[in-house]
């Protein structure tokens, strides 16, 4: 640590970008893909990656714009920086995208994925299933004589969280959607 409290390499901390674009470190980032809402181009996007070895860790697409027909495509993937820069130089190369944004590197952001879960059990368990999931915030969207299912949204650690205290209770099926993020405050 440096006498300003300033981990080596931070960007999020700094004005400048510290970071050693050849660097051998795997890194996880967020890139927000604005493009056109085409048939095909979500196909092309996801192409790229796949055609170059690239790995995706979660991918979520949206409409953002009904009238401009335009899409958002939310992907996190891992690399090396050189790799990262690699990926959205190519994506902004291509014809049906707008705009790339790095939303781990633009400043703070908030990110959330959705998960549905599906618990079975009776008795106690139940009373226990339904203890965490209020305390996770968790909200039952379905439940029947041996079973609920719960969906709960939140940053993934607090998902895998519930999920592993979900397992000895009776957890037997989860759903996950990719990670949706945003830029917070300016623009």
């Amino acid at each position: 640590m440096s006498p300003l409290n300033i981990q080596k390499g931070s960007s999020k901390h700094s004005a400048y970008d510290l970071r050693n674009p050849n660097a051998e470190v795997i890194e996880t980032h967020t890139l927000a893909v604005v493009v056109d809402n085409e048939a095909g181009v979500l196909a092309r996007v996801i192409g790229l990656f796949s055609g170059r070895g690239y790995n995706i860790e979660s991918l979520t697409v949206a409409e953002v714009d009904h009238t401009g027909h335009r899409s958002r495509i939310t992907v996190v993937t891992t690399g090396t920086p050189q790799v990262i820069e690699q990926i959205k130089a190519q994506l902004g190369r291509m014809v049906p995208v707008h705009e790339v944004h790095d939303l781990t590197i633009e400043g703070p952001s908030v990110e959330r994925e959705l998960a549905l879960l599906k618990v079975a059990g009776t008795g106690d368990k139940r009373v226990e299933a339904l203890r965490l999931a209020d305390i996770f915030r968790a909200n039952v969207v379905d439940s029947t004589l041996e079973s609920f299912i719960f969906s709960i949204a939140g940053a993934t650690d607090k998902i895998d969280a519930f999920a592993e205290l979900m397992r000895p209770l009776g957890l037997v099926e989860i759903a996950r959607t990719g990670v949706a993020a945003l830029t917070r405050g300016g623009k």
